[in-house]
């Protein structure tokens, strides 16, 4: 059974920084790339960003390009996502998630097991 949990949520104020991990049980990450997404109140979840396995690859979306940095520790089981300069449109439920293969897509489709999410919330 893959589970996967997230930590390291809370309330910040906007200009400070979070960081998220998201630790695996039941399935080594280190052939599969991982996703972190997020889903505020009245939103539809969006992908925040992604990993390849080997952690060469990523990706971000536009809105934390210069301000988020995810990475993974393989020999530990775990993802990370770094945020700086939080801003208060940060704030939402992060999700991190599982991919199909190694690659780390932008897309919801490609993950199939996901954690029970970490909310970060951004006081302006």
């Amino acid at each position: 059974q893959v589970q996967l949990v997230e930590s390291g949520g809370g309330l910040v104020q906007a200009g400070g920084s979070l960081r998220l991990s998201c630790a695996a049980s039941g399935r080594t990450l280190s052939r599969y790339g991982m996703g972190w997404f997020r889903q505020a109140p009245g939103k539809e979840r969006e992908v925040v960003a992604a990993i390849s396995w080997s952690g060469v690859t990523t990706y971000y979306a536009d809105s934390v390009k210069g301000r988020f940095t995810i990475s993974r520790d393989n020999a530990k089981n775990t993802v990370y996502l770094e945020m700086n300069n939080l801003k208060p449109e940060d704030t939402a439920a992060y999700y991190c998630a599982l991919g199909r293969d190694g690659y780390g897509s932008r897309w919801e489709s490609e993950y199939d097991y996901w954690g029970q999410g970490t909310q970060v919330t951004v006081s302006s």
